[in-house]
């Protein structure tokens, strides 16, 4: 008897606890049938309780959903962005873009000799080879983006960094300085871009800060070097970046504090204009007051025609320079290219004229000591097709540099004349982010007294961009 009611009694704590505990599927009633196996439960027992089970199931009511609250304000969410890498933080959108590139690039330079010296020449002069582990064209990037729209316009600032994979110097130019290769040494940051923008439809938009010029420009990004090396620059003692096609084919346009604005695209035509930071000459070594700013434009055209797709160009530049001595120059500058598109092929030609502007970077031997400018021009040509993973491709160009007059030509008579250089490369596409890159690379420097230069490279790597 005793026994009895103390099974009833644990029957009833049973049946307690399967009612007060949470519901797991099947759990209850696996747990019933067990009890019934061991005898703990009666026939009777073990089917009230079934009973009880499903009755206490039906009864329960389905989750009520979480209530809103009345102050939620679905502007403070944050969510991923539809395309690309970013999120939507309420009502402004930031967005993230990066490369990493390197290269492996031997390079055999000229051996010195009498007739070897050209200044103003690209071409490595050097006893023995060099190899290097090194960036291409472009160093690496992290770009961020944080844009909103406010009373009706397109806001947006805009921060570029760009970090290079060998160590530099620090001494002249920076972050861009010659190399380092030593231990306990760092890579330099280029912080290329800085700037704000604000637009709106039928208006336009209006560049304030540091971004990349507008003379030049198109010719650097249609460039195919630009994803790889090109003529090397210095390769024992490697910098941010190789020379790329810049000063066998164009001038770099460089990355310039600027205000600038940009027109609504009509008919695919679209014009840019604005006043820049006026440079200083690179080879003068007088000091210049600046009394204005500089000035560039540039107007694109972008359509199709019968299948083939259109990209044409053309940019100007002008600033005057003011010396303390009283003497004043002006550089200026035009160019024009063309990108055309149809199947597997695509095909880019460039060309440009200047006179006091240099040659290989804005304000490099751009005049003689008094200010008599020295003009110069270049072009580079190019194909690349592309089947399936693999891109075939190749490019010649060329920069050229005139003597300002005949005293010019008296006191630097190995003044450079031209610098050129093939390029040849094979493109793999290994993923939609990553690209392995083949290339090599024949430069020339030829002086106006007929000292020349020439040397070969060889460039083996990848780009991965996202």
């Amino acid at each position: 008897m005793i026994s009895r009611i103390m099974l009833r009694g644990a029957t009833a704590a049973i049946a307690i606890a399967l009612t007060t505990a949470p519901a797991y599927a099947g759990s209850s009633e696996s747990l019933l049938k067990r009890l019934h196996e061991k005898g703990i439960l009666t026939d009777e027992e073990y089917q009230a309780l079934l009973a009880e089970e499903a009755k206490e199931a039906v009864a329960t009511p389905a989750p009520a959903q979480a209530a809103v609250p009345a102050s939620f304000d679905p502007d403070k969410m944050v969510k991923m962005t539809d395309s690309g890498i970013g999120l939507q933080v309420g009502p402004a959108t930031i967005r993230f873009s990066g490369s990493v590139n390197g290269f492996y690039v031997h390079d055999d330079p000229q051996t010195p000799g009498a007739n070897t010296d050209v200044a103003g020449g690209i071409v490595n002069v050097a006893d023995t080879g060099s190899s290097a582990i090194r960036n291409g064209l472009l160093p690496g990037f992290l770009v961020v983006n944080v844009s909103t729209q406010q009373a009706g316009w397109d806001v947006g600032a805009t921060f570029g960094m760009y970090p290079g994979i060998n160590s530099n110097s620090w001494v002249g130019l920076g972050a861009n300085s010659p190399g380092q290769p030593k231990g306990l040494t760092t890579a330099g940051i280029d912080f290329r871009q800085t700037f704000m923008t604000f637009g709106r439809k039928g208006v336009g938009t209006f560049k304030i800060g540091r971004d990349i010029g507008l003379f030049g420009s198109d010719a650097i990004l249609n460039d195919i070097t630009l994803l790889s090396s090109g003529p090397t620059g210095g390769n024992v003692a490697p910098s941010n970046t190789t020379l790329g096609r810049i000063g066998s084919g164009y001038i770099y346009t460089d990355f310039q504090p600027q205000i600038t604005y940009t027109t609504p695209s009509f008919g695919g035509v679209q014009a840019s204009v604005g006043v820049f930071q006026p440079l200083t000459s690179l080879t003068l070594g007088v000091t210049e007051t600046q009394k204005a700013p500089g000035f560039q434009g540039k107007i694109t055209y972008d359509g199709s025609f019968g299948g083939v797709t259109t990209h044409l160009w053309t940019s100007a530049i002008s600033q005057k320079h003011d010396m303390v001595t009283g003497d004043s120059y002006t550089g200026k500058g035009i160019d024009a290219g063309a990108k055309l598109s149809v199947g597997p092929l695509t095909a880019v030609g460039y060309w440009y004229t200047a006179s006091g502007l240099g040659t290989t970077a804005l304000g490099l031997l751009d005049a003689d000591s008094s200010g008599n400018t020295r003009d110069s021009d270049g072009f580079y040509l190019q194909a690349m097709a592309t089947f399936g993973k693999i891109s075939v491709g190749g490019s010649y160009g060329e920069s050229r540099l005139d003597f300002a007059n005949d005293a010019d030509a008296v006191a630097i008579p190995n003044l450079v004349d031209t610098n050129s250089s093939w390029v040849g490369q094979v493109r793999y596409g290994l993923t939609p982010w990553v690209t392995l890159i083949g290339e090599y690379i024949r430069t020339k420097s030829e002086a106006h007294d007929d000292n020349k230069a020439e040397s070969d490279a060889i460039a083996l790597g990848g780009i991965m961009f996202f």
